[in-house]
């Protein structure tokens, strides 16, 4: 009976209190009344939204060393003063504009670039900027692993402390809730800092399952900054026989897109961080001169915003096709409007090619993405599955010319519940390796037709309806 008055009253809170998306809630009611007992602990651990003072707090960082140069850049697309080093870049202003104007993203086109299609280039690059280090180093992960390339790096960052160089380190504490109490110790004792996003208050007990800090970024002395999918450990080196190899895209700029990159890790440290670090020093947004020519915008999303402007800025792209859409994830839970989307494109004669790991990491989520390849299929969109290892990347290239690369899927955790970054690139160049290495992906991938995908057992097909029903909340 009490089990029951209590489902009652949270179903209550659910409807009435809390300003939730219509399907969120359903799947949450749905929950409470056919798991009693269970349901209300999942509510108590995933179903909190985050308190009105903290979004406050998180918002007001956000008005601070841009917000002057964001105003100006407003009033240059305004009065199309905007010269575009690609001209054909001048088609996605609107987008760019979009960008700026809801999620704050400078465009930037002084840019160089690296792309790292794995863990073992992108490491081997990542460590040999660490030893250059002259100032600081600023690392921020959703996962850490306590294996090999975990070590070297905590090592290699304890080295560089020890130096006089200034390391903060940022971890997701549900992300890396299975690393050692010690583990960063040494890091610590050498002078460097560490910080956890969002810790426990009580002993393996953490009501914050959601809104996790899922980026992944490191800057280097403000002039070099990473950012892609790739968290720290072996798994992400390929050398886990679990997954095998580890297909991943990370990013490597150059250029003052990476002063974007440093004011978001100074807001998420100083969220998290018993010490406030200083947002504004100068030293940390060193001023030089880059050749690049590569535009882009580092565009971030969370629970602290009421835009979800990466789904926002992936929707975007897609209506902006012509030609292509090739599109790479781990993960594919789509509301409503990003699916209108993908169909509205394919339906107009855009070539859209779709890939996803053939083997689950997690099951439950791998069961709802499935269940969601029936709507693209008949929508005539082409779907491969990634068989050489794991498919973990995050990609979306348009035309061959504009492409995003970041930390989210495309799945409704990583646009309303996760806080996460994404590079918005503007380069025709830059898109076309993007565009070559899908395709070279393809030919380690198995296509699934209609035709297959009708034929899949009946237990599969269970299995995908329920956790369709639970997607929303996965």
């Amino acid at each position: 009976m009490f089990i029951s008055v209590l489902n009652l009253f949270f179903a209550a809170v659910i409807v009435f209190l809390e300003r939730r998306n219509v399907v969120v809630t359903w799947a949450w009611i749905m929950v409470l009344l056919f798991l009693p007992g269970v349901g209300f602990v999942l509510y108590l651990i995933l179903g909190q939204n985050l308190s009105r003072r903290k979004l406050y707090k998180m918002k007001e960082e956000k008005r601070g060393r841009f917000h002057a140069l964001i105003e100006a850049q407003r009033e240059r697309f305004r009065e199309s003063r905007i010269n575009f080093h690609d001209p054909q870049m001048a088609y996605y202003k609107d987008m760019m504009f979009m960008n700026l104007t809801s999620g704050n993203a400078f465009y930037t086109q002084d840019n160089n670039l690296d792309i790292f299609p794995d863990g073992l280039s992108k490491f081997d690059a990542l460590l040999e900027d660490i030893g250059k280090a002259e100032h600081h180093i600023h690392l921020m992960y959703f996962i850490v692993r306590n294996d090999l390339i975990g070590r070297k790096i905590v090592d290699a960052l304890a080295c560089r402390a020890r130096e006089g160089v200034k390391v903060r380190f940022l971890y997701d504490h549900i992300g890396c809730s299975s690393l050692p109490k010690g583990f960063f110790d040494q890091l610590i004792a050498s002078g460097g800092h560490v910080a956890a996003f969002f810790p426990s208050k009580l002993r393996y007990i953490n009501f914050r399952v959601n809104y996790r800090n899922h980026r992944k970024l490191a800057i280097i002395d403000g002039r070099y900054g990473y950012i892609g999918g790739l968290n720290i450990g072996d798994e992400y080196m390929g050398l886990v026989p679990r997954f095998g190899y580890w297909r991943d895209t990370h990013l490597r700029l150059q250029g003052s897109a990476v002063l974007q990159m440093q004011a978001q890790f100074m807001m998420d440290w100083n969220l998290a961080a018993p010490y406030r670090a200083f947002y504004e020093d100068e030293k940390y947004y060193p001023h030089h001169s880059y050749n690049g020519k590569i535009g882009a915008q580092i565009v971030a999303s969370g629970p602290d915003e009421e835009l979800e402007q990466i789904k926002n800025g992936y929707i975007k792209m897609i209506l902006a096709a012509k030609e292509s859409i090739y599109i790479q994830t781990p993960y594919f839970i789509p509301d409503d409007s990003l699916l209108t989307a993908l169909r509205m494109a394919a339906f107009a004669g855009v070539d859209i090619r779709f890939m996803i790991p053939s083997k689950p990491d997690h099951k439950m989520v791998y069961w709802a993405t499935y269940s969601y390849l029936h709507d693209l299929l008949e929508a005539g969109i082409k779907c491969y599955l990634y068989e050489r290892g794991f498919l973990h990347a995050k990609t979306i290239v348009v035309d061959g010319k504009v492409a995003s690369v970041g930390t989210a899927n495309v799945d409704i955790r990583s646009f309303k519940l996760n806080f996460e970054v994404n590079a918005f690139i503007y380069d025709t160049a830059a898109a076309h390796r993007l565009q070559r290495i899908f395709e070279a992906d393809q030919e380690n991938c198995r296509e699934l037709t209609l035709e297959a995908y009708r034929k899949r057992p009946l237990l599969h097909r269970i299995e995908e309806s329920f956790a369709r029903l639970l997607s929303p909340i996965l």
